[in-house]
This record gives structure tokens, C-alpha cells and sequence, in this order.
């Protein structure tokens, strides 16, 4: 009960923050047309951008899987009041039974988001999660690029986490989709996982340097 009250004073607070952001949000054509026709896809970014991003639960469907740890209930009340759908589980507890929580949630429609260096790192290193469910599911990978000019760092947290600060400006922008994946398609092959960290880390910096210039 602590937790679910915790996580709605941590809901207010950020929807306090999220509605003086001045948000310049990139997408592709493909995912824009994904969108009109409400057809779902995975977005795949870093541990560290998810208090960026989270805003989007609503506009995107998502469904994600969210740790059975204390911090991930809280993340958990406050996704769910965002309007995202939610499985628990991670790679050391409810594995197998979040992601086909996950797969149940994409094959009723909604998209998924994966934090891809995740649950405990090592940072930017991107795990075969994301690949195992696109080649399951069929659906497209888009990756993103964030940045924002101002926020609050915790600098204890092994993923960089930050929240933007009140009247930051964020860019986040969506590139891809990622190649095709068949059945053929070996999700924990090393050359799948370096691609798509160096479009991460290209999108990142292409974030970075816009927001500079803006």
C-alpha cells in the first residue's frame, strides 16, 4: 500500500514537472504511419533516458516489463497512471513469465519499450531481450536518441539516470527501424547487439548536438 501511495506522489511530481517541457519529438515516417494505423512496434533505448520517455506511455500503447524489486513497483504505479501496461519480471526473477506477458501484450495490440541495458548493466550494453521478442513477435525495432539541456543527475545510480528539470528542453527523437529479424535470426548473436549500440550511441549524439544548437 506505501508503495502505490509513494508512487502516486512520485506521479504528481513528475506530471508537475512534464507539463512546463518544451518537447521536440522526431519520428520516422514508418513509425508515424505504425501509429496512424495503430499498429504496434518496440522502442528500444537506454537504462538511463527512461524518466524522459516514460511521458510517451500514453501516445505509443506501451507495455513494458518492469522489475520486481520496490523501486520497480513504484515505477510500476507510476507507468500504469501514465497509461502504460505493464508485466513484472527481469533476468533473475519472472523472466520467462514477463516476457510472455509481454508478447500476450503485443499480440493484443499494444507496442513495447525495452530499456536494452538493462535490468543492472553493464551500462550501454545492449542485452538480447529485444531481439528475442522481435523475431517472436514480427514487429519493427525503433531506437531513440535523447537529449535534454538541463536535469537532475543521480550520480549513485549505476544507470545515469536524470530528471529533466522544470522548463527543461528535451529532443527525443525515434530512428530506424532497425533490419529485419527472421526466423533464422539469432537473437544473442554479438554483431546484432554492437549494431544496434552504435545507432544508440549515433542517435544519442545527433540529440545532443541538435539541442546545443537549438
Amino acid at each position: 500500500m506505501k508503495a502505490h501511495f509513494a508512487g502516486f506522489l512520485i506521479y504528481l511530481l513528475y506530471q508537475s514537472f512534464r507539463f512546463t517541457w518544451r518537447i521536440t519529438l522526431i519520428e520516422p515516417e514508418s513509425l508515424k504511419a505504425r501509429l496512424k494505423e495503430k499498429k504496434p512496434f518496440i522502442l528500444a533505448h537506454w537504462h538511463g533516458d527512461e524518466l524522459a520517455l516514460i511521458q510517451l506511455a500514453s501516445r505509443y500503447r506501451i507495455g513494458t516489463i518492469v522489475s520486481q524489486s520496490k523501486d520497480g513497483q513504484l515505477m510500476n504505479t507510476v507507468l500504469r497512471l501514465l497509461g502504460a501496461r505493464t508485466t513484472r519480471g527481469s533476468s533473475t526473477r519472472g523472466g520467462i513469465g514477463a516476457l510472455k506477458g509481454l508478447l500476450r501484450m503485443v499480440r493484443e495490440g499494444n507496442s513495447c519499450s525495452f530499456a536494452v541495458d538493462g535490468p543492472k548493466g553493464p551500462i550501454y550494453k545492449v542485452k538480447p531481450g529485444v531481439f528475442e521478442v522481435a523475431k517472436l513477435s514480427g514487429l519493427p525495432i525503433y531506437w531513440s536518441g535523447v537529449a535534454c539541456d538541463r536535469a537532475f543527475h543521480f550520480p549513485k545510480s549505476w544507470n545515469k539516470t536524470y530528471l529533466p528539470k522544470p522548463f527543461a528542453r528535451l529532443r527525443i527523437e525515434w530512428h530506424g527501424p532497425f533490419r529485419t529479424l527472421t526466423s533464422e535470426t539469432d537473437p544473442k548473436a554479438p554483431e546484432l547487439a554492437q549494431t544496434l549500440e552504435q545507432d544508440l550511441h549515433a542517435a544519442k549524439q545527433q540529440a545532443l548536438a541538435a539541442i546545443a544548437e537549438a
